[in-house]
């Protein structure tokens, strides 16, 4: 089946201005550019390249450097056509035609084929929550030629282009090579289509990541929005500096040593402000959502009990004061869908309105059959929330009667740690925190952990049938009203078997140098392309 000619030609028009390639392409990413290195300490080690393998913030924004998406998302969340140049949906809304836009090459100098883009979108679609949904309702990915290829329904779904464009845990276009790699196995090679080529010779790893310009990448005609539009590099080369320690991480970036940072802790933004040579700015206005995964597959937390008891070990206040201190920073929040978007609802939310209770999570872990064995939780020393968190973890379930144990690493080894599933005392682990963009929360495919689908799923591999159903009818609502009252139906569900615990929702601002700009206001990764150095 075919789209119809008015369908792909409405979406010709669309993009016909950015099917353009050649010289004045060409000529406008040099005249942009800037020649110069910029030196960034980001959140954490960069321990997987990964995108698909691991869902990492990090390794987003390593992959937002070397590759590109079939869709991007505008700053009205709107998806826009990225690699795709032309695309059309059939009269009966079942299969969508794409034609790739002029240009378009690797970093080793390969044409990006309809081959690469199937490859790499199956292989995401193993792993991402939003992909795994997505293929509920796909019957074939044919490739029509070497630059057009088709996604055919058996069923309509209104998301596709959404989910294409997506900014967490993005769809990103890697080489067939690398695509037809088995998804829970990591790729060894990194070769990509977007504006930075990852030097591997350069880099040091555990040290330093190296990124230069792609001088063969054909951005798009148009200003940058969001995932959107033109992706320049203005920069010659970006260097990624592994700083654990924050205080020299300051240092570093007052004395102009680094040029950003991602995550300075919240006590030195009044220093920081008050340097004239340095900027700070929430790039990610609406926030992260603080929360904390408990493993399924183990004791003590494969007991609903065990996990309603951590409803009431947690004091979100606590962790946000304990974590940002100013209160301008950071709110409670008791929805599974982030509070400030338009799922954000408070059904069952009686736990909340209850305040942290510890004799009562003690009876609730007793009546879970709890018998005392160690309690596991991963405690990353990088990262100041996370760090916090767990080790007001480990004090409240000492209170509250559990046997809890830290295990400390940078975030690079919790990170690899929480994917084995094997049982605590052989590697494994019972809890973990972490954070995610609040917009994330809002959708149900988006969020990694809205997924309730066992080992298929997140980190943590909860299980439940109702929430899956649910969450597959809110794929099909056609409303944002209808979207909303099963939101509300699926977080009256999820307060009961408890697919995480939340510890608050925060904004946390980026330092960088006076002489830095353009960095874009993305909520899920942090893009350096658009850039420069004066």
């Amino acid at each position: 089946m075919s789209a119809s000619r008015r369908h792909f030609l409405q979406g010709a028009a669309a993009a016909a201005v950015l099917l353009r390639s050649g010289p004045d392409r060409v000529r406008a990413q040099s005249s942009a550019r800037n020649k110069g290195t910029l030196k960034a300490v980001m959140q954490a080690d960069l321990r997987s390249f990964d995108p698909v393998w691991t869902t990492a913030t990090i390794t987003g924004s390593h992959a937002a450097l070397v590759y590109d998406t079939l869709f991007g998302l505008d700053e009205q969340q709107t998806p826009q056509p990225q690699m795709v140049g032309r695309y059309g949906l059939s009269d009966d809304k079942l299969t969508y035609t794409f034609e790739l836009r002029d240009g378009l090459r690797f970093s080793d100098g390969s044409p990006v084929t309809s081959a690469d883009c199937i490859a790499s979108m199956r292989r995401w679609a193993a792993r991402d929550l939003a992909g795994q949904v997505l293929f509920q309702s796909v019957a074939d990915t044919p490739a029509k030629d070497e630059r057009t290829f088709q996604i055919v329904l058996r069923e309509r779904y209104g998301l596709v282009l959404d989910t294409l464009g997506k900014t967490s845990n993005s769809l990103w276009i890697m080489r067939k090579k690398e695509a037809d790699t088995d998804p829970t196995q990591q790729i060894s090679e990194i070769v990509g289509s977007g504006p930075y080529v990852f030097n591997r010779n350069a880099t040091k790893m555990g040290a330093t990541y190296v990124y230069d310009r792609n001088d063969s990448y054909r951005p798009r005609d148009g200003a940058p929005s969001g995932t959107a539009g033109a992706k320049i590099a203005k920069l010659d080369r970006i260097v990624w500096e592994n700083m654990a320690d924050e205080q020299t991480a300051i240092a570093a970036l007052q004395a102009g040593e680094i040029d950003f940072y991602e995550t300075p802790p919240i006590e030195f933004i009044d220093q920081l402000e008050s340097d004239h040579g340095i900027k700070t700015e929430v790039l990610n206005k609406l926030g992260n959502v603080g929360f904390i995964r408990l493993n399924w597959l183990h004791p003590p937390f494969n007991n609903q009990k065990a996990r309603e008891a951590m409803l009431y070990v947690v004091n979100q206040t606590d962790v946000m004061k304990a974590a940002f201190g100013n209160e301008k920073y950071f709110r409670t929040c008791n929805s599974l869908f982030g509070c400030g978007t338009n799922m954000e609802n408070h059904e069952n939310v009686g736990w909340s309105d209850h305040g942290q209770d510890l004799k009562k999570a003690a009876a609730l872990f007793k009546e879970s059959g709890y018998d005392g064995r160690p309690v596991v939780i991963l405690q990353p020393t990088n990262l100041a929330l996370l760090n916090t968190t767990a080790q007001l973890l480990a004090e409240w379930l000492k209170q509250a009667g559990v046997n809890a144990q830290l295990a400390a690493s940078d975030w690079g080894g919790v990170v690899a740690r929480r994917a084995v599933q094997a049982a605590p005392e052989q590697g494994g682990w019972n809890i973990f925190a972490t954070w995610n963009p609040t917009s994330t929360f809002a959708s149900p495919v988006s969020f990694p952990g809205h997924a309730a689908n066992g080992t298929k799923g997140f980190i943590g591999w909860p299980e439940n049938a109702e929430w899956e159903a649910s969450r597959r009818a809110w794929t099909r609502a056609e409303t944002l009203s209808e979207r909303q009252e099963i939101a509300k139906k699926m977080q009256a569900n999820g307060w009961n078997f408890v697919p995480e615990i939340l510890t608050g929702q925060f904004v946390a601002p980026v330092a960088y140098r006076a002489n830095v700009r353009g960095f874009l206001r993305i909520p899920d990764l942090i893009p350096f392309w658009n850039v420069e150095k004066a």
